[in-house]
Parts: structure tokens; C-alpha cells; sequence
């Protein structure tokens, strides 16, 4: 397949807001790919690389070469260079990679030379989201999309779930299972100003839990080996071998759970979520003490034991999968909570929360499988104030004592319709020494353009926004802004598609 086919797919799907249409000029496309070529159509479209990052900053995609007269660049082409290019390291590596990228470039024509550059720099906002995806796979293939969405949920990536299903069809789709040691997406959670409001929603008893400031993580045991993983499915076991001693001693020959890790203080208060989160960094900031984490397990997605045998417990309803861990963890690796039916005692288990540091309660339902990869109605978190997961569009450069420091953030919430982000505002407040040198590194990282005022980023942070309330604003396109913004915390383990969206933020009244 040719790039340029990727590329016009590309403008024809930014340029219409229907889902039909989306879905209809990305499936046509799909059913163009050759064999072995469908992963890298879907990560291209979906504004992704399959090597993540090759090296290349903004610096590096200024200097473009003429175009090319006539499209003659295949998929296979620029796949094969962006791996090499990302292999690259030592001595001269940067030089080196940007010839190999001017190599690439040169044989691109200008909308494939537009395509590339933007996919490169983060900026391929075109709305071909996960679910829109999906289901352009399920379109492509002739099967139905809740096959496609399950494969997904078991695979975690939808690359390898399109080969199968243009190859396979609902043949190839099935045979991806639930694996140890190969993780899936987590649940997640919708939101509720109040315990009473939750319970609202979902209507009969429920499970009411804490809700920690830790580090989500799935934990997959098989025999005597444990492996732990993110949010991100990025493995960081050999980081956290206190987890790994807390876990290896359950009564199971096999189990993948779900849990929370934190660093806790010895009077049981969390510490600074930084600290929890510097233990799972693949570097550890200097002079950080290695405080241990200690884990709570709240959900569990299979098991293999003397009593149950081998069984996938995704499809089993919150009180069977709840049961069983209750059976097989003990009282102090259990997240702390009831089941209740009551509001009243349910704000008890809030409070009781709070007052120990922590950030409020998720009441889940009883009768939800776990749906991996989205957030449903079957769990619902409250915490005691507004916050919302936003993401950093771009950060102007300080004054004063913040010379040299990236420092007013750009905040955006999530669009699912386009694909893009909705600016709601500004903020520098909230930010510690320690957070603004941090986010600095980390901003240069993904910046891709730099005017000397302001840093524009590719739209991969997520950060953690207190605020009093929403107020109408005709400076933003949304229309709305954030009052009384602050940073409370980065949030580098949750990627842009878990940011909350424009529809979350536009459901707190404005005042």
C-alpha cells in the first residue's frame, strides 16, 4: 500500500465530523492493506507509531526537503525506516537520524510530507479514536464490532486485532483469550459530585471502596513468577520487588489482579503521590528515598486454584469476582470497604477515607462484568472536590523566579468527536520547585514548536486540575473555563485517552 493512500484517508476523515463517514473512509482503506500491513494502516491512522518513539523531535522535522513529484513511498517503506531511525544511538546519533528521516521526507510528496510531519510531531487530530476504529475493523472485516471490542480488550492493542480480523475474520478474533503475563486494559471509572448521586445511578446495593492516590496496576502470577504492569501495559516489575514478595505468597497456581500501589507514611497517611510515582519512573530523581510501596487489590480478572480451576472471572458479575478475592487475599492486600445498600453508610466509608488522606471512595456495582478499556456506568468514583484528568496543550516560559522554567500550563480536555482537545484555560498555581523542574524536562520532550513564548507539546501529559467551578468564556472555543485552576499532580501513568472529555467538563454547572 502506498503512504499516499493513508495520507488522503487521513484528510478525508479530519475533514468530516460524522461517525458513519469515519468509519467508512478508514474501513476502505483497511481493505486495501496487503498482508502484514493492517498493524502499521491502524496505528498510522490512529495517529500512533508501532515503535512509539523513534527520537525525532520538533527541532528535526523544520528542515524539509522538496517534495516528491509523484507518490512512490509504501507503507513497508516508512515502517522499515522509522525502525531503523529509532535504532539508532551513540555518538552522532542525532545527525544521523535526521538523514535518515531527510531520506524519508525526500521521496514524499507534499500531502504525504504534511501526513508524516504530523504524525511525528503528535498533531494527527483527525478523530480516529479507539472506538471509531474498532469499528472501521469490524466494517473492513465483514464481523460484528463486539467481537473486534473484545479481542481489544483482551489484546490491548488494536494492531495486532485488525490482522486478525481482515485475515481470520471472527475465526481469528476468538482465539485472543485472556493470557497471564500479557495484560489488559484496566476498567475505569465515571464520575458522581456525591455518594448519594452515585448510588442514584446505579440504583441497589453496591460495593463502596476507598479510592487511593496510588498507582493503578495489574498483576499477573503464574507459578512463582509475578509481573506487575501500568495503566499503560508497560511492565515495571523489577522496579517494585516489594510488590512482587507482597503477592507471591497467594494460594494460586495462576491469577491476573487488579489493584492499587502506594507509598504510605507510618502512621498509614499516603505520602505525596510523587513519591509513589518515582518508584515506577524507569529513572529515580536523585536524593528520592526508595520508600517502599505497599499494594491493594480490589478486582480480579482469572484464576487458577484448587478450588475454582482454571477460569477467566472478566463475564462474572462484581459480587462473584469480588467473593473470590475476598477468598483468596487476605484482609491487609484488600482495598478497605463494604457492600451496602445504604447512602448513609456508604458516606461513612467517604469520610473514613478522607480522614485517613486519601482521595474519596469508588462505589461499583455488583452486577458489572469488568469492562476492560472503558469507563462505564459500573463503577463511579466521588471524590470531595472538583478535579479533573486534563492535558497539557502547551507551557510558557516563567518570570522572575521561574526564568527558565516552563510554567503556565494550556489545558485541554478530550473531544472524542474529533479526536483533538478543547482549550479551557491556563494555570501556573499548584506548582511546586520540585513539579516545575519536572514538567519542564518533560514538556521539552514533547514540545514541537518553540516561539520563544510558548512551548506547544505533543498532547501526551496528563495533569491532575483542581477547580472551584466551570464559568462560561467566549476566549476559548469550548466556550466554557475552568475557574480557580491549580495543579495538584502529573499524571504520567494515564494516557491522553483516559483525559476526561469536554461532555465531563461541561456537566459541572457553570456558575
Amino acid at each position: 500500500m502506498l503512504l499516499a493512500d493513508i495520507a488522503r484517508t487521513s484528510r478525508i476523515v479530519a475533514g468530516t465530523s460524522g461517525r458513519k463517514a469515519k468509519v467508512s473512509a478508514l474501513a476502505e482503506c483497511l481493505r486495501a492493506a496487503g498482508p502484514g500491513e493492517a498493524a502499521t494502516v491502524v496505528a498510522y491512522l490512529s495517529g500512533e507509531l508501532p515503535q512509539r518513539q523513534i527520537g525525532v523531535g520538533y527541532a528535526a522535522l523544520r528542515d524539509v526537503p522538496p517534495p516528491a513529484a509523484g507518490p512512490s513511498l509504501t507503507v513497508r517503506e516508512v515502517d522499515a525506516a522509522f525502525t531503523e531511525i529509532g535504532a539508532v544511538s551513540g555518538p552522532g546519533s542525532v545527525a544521523r537520524r535526521r538523514e535518515l528521516l531527510a531520506g524519508v521526507l525526500g521521496r514524499a510528496t507534499r500531502p504525504e510530507q504534511d501526513f508524516l510531519i504530523r504524525l511525528l510531531a503528535g498533531e494527527l487530530r483527525q478523530g480516529a479514536l479507539d472506538g471509531v476504529m474498532a469499528e472501521a475493523i469490524a466494517a473492513a472485516a465483514g464481523v460484528p464490532s463486539a467481537e473486534v471490542r473484545r479481542a481489544l480488550m483482551l489484546r490491548g492493542s488494536l494492531g495486532p486485532v485488525a490482522t486478525a480480523a481482515l485475515a481470520d475474520g471472527v475465526a481469528g478474533l476468538r482465539a485472543f483469550t485472556l493470557e497471564v503475563g500479557r495484560p489488559v486494559k484496566p476498567m475505569l471509572a465515571a464520575s458522581a459530585p456525591t455518594v448519594d448521586e452515585a448510588f442514584a445511578k446505579l440504583g441497589a446495593e453496591a460495593a463502596v471502596e476507598w479510592k487511593l492516590d496510588g498507582i493503578r496496576a495489574q498483576i499477573h502470577v503464574s507459578g512463582g513468577e509475578v509481573r506487575v504492569f501500568t495503566r499503560t501495559l508497560d511492565e515495571i516489575t523489577s522496579r517494585l520487588p516489594e510488590v512482587v514478595e507482597a503477592v507471591r505468597g497467594l494460594p494460586v497456581r495462576a491469577a491476573v489482579l487488579d489493584g492499587e500501589l502506594i507509598a504510605l507514611r507510618p502512621d498509614g497517611r499516603p505520602h505525596p503521590f510523587q513519591v509513589t510515582a518515582a518508584r515506577t519512573a524507569t529513572r529515580t530523581p536523585k536524593n528520592t528515598e526508595q520508600v517502599p510501596l505497599s499494594v491493594y487489590l480490589f478486582d480480579i480478572l482469572h484464576l487458577d486454584d484448587e478450588t475454582t480451576g482454571d477460569v477467566d472471572l472478566l463475564d462474572a458479575p462484581g459480587s462473584e469476582r469480588r467473593a473470590v478475592l475476598t477468598r483468596i487475599v487476605p484482609g491487609e492486600l484488600r482495598i478497605p470497604g463494604t457492600v451496602t445498600a445504604d447512602p448513609a453508610e456508604a458516606k461513612g466509608v467517604f469520610d473514613d477515607a478522607v480522614a485517613h488522606g486519601h482521595e474519596g471512595v469508588m462505589i461499583k456495582s455488583l452486577d458489572s462484568p469488568y469492562t476492560a478499556g472503558r469507563r462505564g456506568a459500573g463503577w463511579i468514583k466521588v471524590k470531595p472536590r472538583h478535579t479533573l484528568d486534563l492535558v497539557v496543550l502547551a507551557a510558557e516560559w516563567g518570570h522572575g523566579r521561574r526564568q527558565g522554567l516552563l510554567s503556565n500550563l494550556h489545558l485541554g480536555a478530550r473531544d472524542p468527536e474529533t479526536g483533538g482537545f478543547v482549550m479551557l484555560g491556563k494555570t501556573f498555581k499548584g506548582l511546586t520547585d520540585e513539579m516545575l523542574a519536572w514538567q519542564t524536562r518533560k514538556l521539552r520532550e514533547l514540545a514541537v514548536k518553540d516561539d520563544g513564548w510558548t512551548v506547544h507539546v505533543r498532547p501526551e501529559l496528563v495533569v491532575e486540575i483542581a477547580f472551584d467551578g466551570v464559568q462560561r468564556s467566549p476566549r476559548y472555543p469550548g466556550g466554557i473555563a475552568l475557574r480557580f485552576a491549580r495543579v495538584l499532580r502529573h499524571r504520567p501513568d494515564k494516557p491522553p485517552t483516559e483525559a476526561d472529555t469536554i461532555e465531563t467538563v461541561r456537566a459541572v454547572s457553570p456558575r
